[in-house]
C-alpha cells in the first residue's frame, strides 16, 4: 500500500510533515534509525504508521508516564485496541494478565524500570518484535538535560532481545547527547536524520517584571489579548490551580488547571475537552502536552523559568503545530532562577539520606541481595522519593556488603555529578533570558546550528509586535457543542 493511502485510511493526513516519510522509508527498509525532530512534527507517527507494516509487535520505551498514557490514548482514540501501556499504573494481577496476553497487542508502551523485571523480558523474547522504539532518547545520556539510569540498559536490553530494529527518537539533542545514544545502544550501522530544532512560526520572547504580583497582573493581561487557545506553564502544581481559579474571576473564560497530581480520567477528560475545543486555556505543569495531538495552539505563557532550555524547546513547540503564527513568552521576576535550583537538588538523594541508607545497610546486610521487599520502609523513614530511590536502586545494583563504605562515596560522587550538570543546565537557561541578542540565534547556537533565516516577529531582541497575536474578533465565550462528554470518557476508559 502506498504509504500516502494508509497515512489518510490510519491517521486521516493528507500529507507527510517534514522527515516522517524519510524516517519512516529507512525503518522499512530494515535500517536502525535515529531521529531528531523538533517539537509538534509528529515523532509517534514515525512509528505507528510503520507499526501497521511491519509483521510483529512494536515496543515503545518511553521515560514517562504520563507521556505513555498520552500515546495510549491517542492511540485508542485513533480506533486502534490492541494497545497497552505495561507501568506502575497497573495492579500486580493487571501486571500478569497483560504479560499472559503479550502477543495480542501490536503497540507495547514500557517504562524503561519495567525493563529490570525478569518476566518480562522473558516475555518479551518470546515475541516477534518488529520494532523497538527508544522515545525521548536524550535520557540515555548522562549530558542528556533528562537523564534516566533506566535507559543506559536499554543496550543490553536490545541485545538479549535479539537486536531488533530500532528506531530512537528526540526532539533536542545536542551532538554529544547524539553520540552517546549511539555507543550505548552499540547499533553498528544506523541512519540519521537531524532536523533543526527551530519552529520559524513561534515568536519568542522574554518579559522582565519587578516581582510576583506585577508578574500575575501581566499574564492576565496577556491571556485576555492574545488568540487562544493556549497554554501556561508553571512549575508548582498549587499554583496553576490558584491561577486557573484567579483568571476565571478575572473573566477569562474556558480555563482549567491540568497536572499529575490528578486523577487519571480527570485528566483525560481536560485533555478532552482542550482538543476539542471546549476548553480555551490550559494552566499546566510540565506533565501537560505529551502526547496532545492540538495543531491550533496560539500562545504558549512560562510563568515559572524551566531548568533547561531543551524543555523549554519542547514546551513551546507545542504551539503552531499547524504552521501558522503563534508567540512564546516567558515572564521573568529577579531571583526566578532559584525555583528550579531547589527542584533541581530535590529530584537527587542528599548526602544525609545516603548516609543514613548504607548505615542502615550495614545493619541489615541481608537486604543487599534483594532491596525491594523493603522499599516502603526505607522511602518512609529516609523521605527518598521514587525518582531518588531508583537511582539509588539502579547505582546499588552488583555491589556487595564489603563494598558499602566505598559505593556511598562513589554514589555522593555521582549526585555530585549530575547536580553539577543540573546547575550548568540552569545557568544557561538563565543567561539566554538575560542575553540582549536574537533569542533565536542564541537557541540555535546552543545546539550547534546556525540561523539561516530571517523571520518577522522573531523575537523581543528583534522587535515584535504582540498585537500580531491579538484575535481578529474579540473572543467569545465558549459555548456546549453538544458533545456527549460522559460518553466519550467512559469510551476511552472502557477500551483499556
Amino acid at each position: 500500500m502506498k504509504l500516502e493511502n494508509l497515512l489518510m485510511e490510519r491517521f486521516n493526513y493528507s500529507a507527510f510533515r517534514p522527515g516522517q516519510k524519510e524516517i519512516i522509508c529507512s525503518i522499512l527498509e530494515g535500517n536502525n534509525t535515529i531521529a531528531m525532530l523538533p517539537t509538534g512534527t509528529g515523532k509517534s507517527l514515525c512509528y505507528q504508521l510503520p507499526g501497521y507494516m511491519l509483521n510483529g509487535q512494536v515496543v515503545i520505551i518511553s521515560p514517562l508516564l504520563s507521556l505513555m498514557q498520552d500515546q495510549v490514548e491517542q492511540l485508542m482514540m485513533n480506533g486502534e485496541k490492541r494497545v497497552i501501556a505495561f507501568n506502575s499504573f497497573l495492579s500486580y494481577e493487571e501486571k500478569n494478565q497483560a504479560l499472559a496476553r503479550l502477543n495480542k497487542y501490536k503497540f507495547i508502551f514500557l517504562s524503561p524500570e519495567m525493563l529490570r523485571a525478569e518476566s518480562v523480558i522473558r516475555r518479551l523474547r518470546e515475541l516477534k518484535i518488529a520494532l523497538f522504539v527508544i522515545d525521548e532518547a536524550h535520557c540515555i545520556s548522562q549530558w542528556g538535560y533528562d537523564f534516566r539510569p533506566d535507559y543506559l540498559k536499554l543496550g543490553e536490553v536490545r541485545e538479549e532481545l535479539g537486536q531488533p530494529l530500532t528506531l530512537a527518537l528526540t526532539a533536542t539533542a545536542t551532538p554529544a547527547v547524539k553520540v552517546d545514544i549511539t555507543a550505548s545502544l552499540a547499533l553498528n550501522k544506523w541512519n540519521e536524520f537531524i532536523y533543526s530544532v527551530d519552529r520559524p512560526n513561534i515568536s519568542l520572547s522574554v518579559e522582565n517584571i519587578n516581582s510576583y504580583q506585577e508578574k500575575t497582573e501581566r499574564l492576565i493581561e496577556l491571556v485576555k489579548s492574545f488568540a487562544g487557545p493556549g497554554i501556561i506553564y508553571f512549575s508548582s502544581k498549587k499554583l496553576s490551580e490558584q491561577m486557573a481559579s484567579l483568571l476565571k474571576e478575572r473573566g477569562v473564560a474556558g480555563v482549567m488547571a491540568y497536572h499529575g497530581g490528578m486523577e487519571q480520567e480527570t485528566r483525560i477528560l481536560i485533555q478532552q475537552q482542550f482538543i476539542y475545543g471546549q476548553l480555551d486555556v490550559i494552566c499546566a505543569t510540565s506533565a501537560f502536552g505529551m502526547g496532545i495531538n492540538k495543531e491550533n495552539i496560539r500562545f504558549v505563557i512560562h510563568f515559572h523559568m524551566p531548568p533547561q532550555l531543551e524543555s523549554y524547546l519542547q514546551e513551546i513547540g507545542r504551539a503552531g503545530r499547524d504552521g501558522k503564527r503563534s508567540i512564546a513568552i516567558l515572564l521573568y521576576s529577579p531571583g526566578d532562577e532559584q525555583l528550579p535550583y531547589q527542584l533541581a537538588e530535590g529530584e537527587l538523594p542528599s548526602e544525609v539520606q545516603i548516609d543514613w541508607l548504607f548505615h542502615w545497610l550495614e545493619e541489615n546486610p541481608h537486604a543487599m541481595k534483594d532491596i525491594a521487599p523493603f522499599e516502603n520502609e526505607i522511602k518512609r523513614i529516609s523521605g527518598l522519593t521514587d525518582i531518588q530511590w531508583r537511582l539509588i536502586v539502579d547505582f546499588l545494583q552488583g555491589y556487595e556488603h564489603v563494598h558499602l563504605k566505598q559505593s556511598a562515596g562513589e554514589l555522593k560522587s555521582m549526585i555530585n555529578k549530575r547536580m553539577q550538570v543540573k546547575r550548568k543546565k540552569i545557568s544557561e537557561m538563565y543567561k539566554w533570558t538575560q542575553k540582549p541578542e536574537c533569542r533565536r540565534k542564541n537557541v540555535l547556537k546552543y545546539f550547534q546550528e546556525d540561523k539561516t533565516i530571517e523571520i518577522e516577529n522573531c523575537c523581543d531582541c528583534c522587535g515584535i509586535d504582540l498585537k500580531a497575536f491579538y484575535p481578529k474578533t474579540k473572543r467569545q465565550k465558549l459555548v456546549e457543542t453538544g458533545f456527549d462528554w460522559r460518553n466519550h470518557l467512559a469510551e476511552i476508559l472502557l477500551s483499556k
